[in-house]
């Protein structure tokens, strides 16, 4: 890094902001307020995201706002490959800068310039950023997460159970003979315990209600006749 141009240094600041103003499209919030007339923040639990979306507006406006917030993700992270050409940026450096597009995306979407700072949770954000990283550990992440949302109904339980596998998922995949062609960093392990912790602590209020038995299920194909109705405490 000591070796850098100016010019390099520029060059990974812009995409840095690039990657924060992609993750600050509040699509949630645009969304509700230009299909449904309502700002999502002040409706269920308060949270710009694919889950309140779905428990307040229903599947035919979380899709959308999944998708979007996926992929303003992914492309913020992709971004970054376009600094393969400079040649003072090896391979090692790369997924760093990388790594930090993920931290600006996210950032973004939970403090969104376009919406007064005041977003999500930032969970299918970070999804799509580590897509544009390592897809294969996110695939294995999501299976962890379709597996504990199918038997539970709690979306908030599968993202810290998917979001608790991706370090371990990391450490297995880096020892594994998969990586052969794709090294796996220190750096990004690191990055991979940060993630877990980070999850945690965003959905701290979810394991409260989650203790109290309070936490709202969601039923993608119906609730069932015999499920007892939850006390919702938002």
């Amino acid at each position: 890094m000591a070796s850098w141009g100016f010019i390099t240094y520029y060059c990974a600041i812009t995409m840095l902001l690039l990657a924060y103003v992609l993750g600050s499209i509040p699509s949630a919030v645009w969304i509700g307020k230009k299909y449904y007339g309502i700002d999502i923040r002040e409706h269920g639990s308060k949270n710009a995201g694919t889950t309140n979306m779905l428990r307040v507006l229903g599947k035919r406006a979380a899709i959308p706002v999944f998708i979007l917030d996926f992929f303003k993700g992914f492309a913020a992270v992709s971004l970054f490959s376009i600094l393969r050409y400079d040649p003072d940026i090896n391979a090692a450096w790369m997924i760093n800068l990388k790594i930090l597009g993920v931290f600006a995306a996210v950032i973004g979407h939970i403090f969104p310039i376009f919406a007064n700072f005041k977003g999500g949770k930032g969970v299918a954000t970070l999804v799509g950023a580590v897509t544009g990283i390592y897809p294969q550990i996110v695939m294995l992440c999501f299976a962890a997460w379709m597996l504990v949302f199918l038997f539970t109904h709690y979306v908030s339980l599968a993202s810290m159970t998917a979001g608790c596998c991706f370090p371990a998922l990391v450490l297995l995949y880096s020892t594994s003979e998969w990586s052969r062609d794709n090294e796996i960093s220190f750096t990004f392990i690191l990055f991979s315990f940060a993630v877990a912790i980070l999850l945690l602590w965003s959905h701290r209020k979810n394991i409260q209600r989650l203790k109290d038995g309070t936490e709202s299920k969601i039923y993608i194909w119906g609730k069932p006749k015999d499920e007892k109705p939850n006390n919702k405490k938002e």
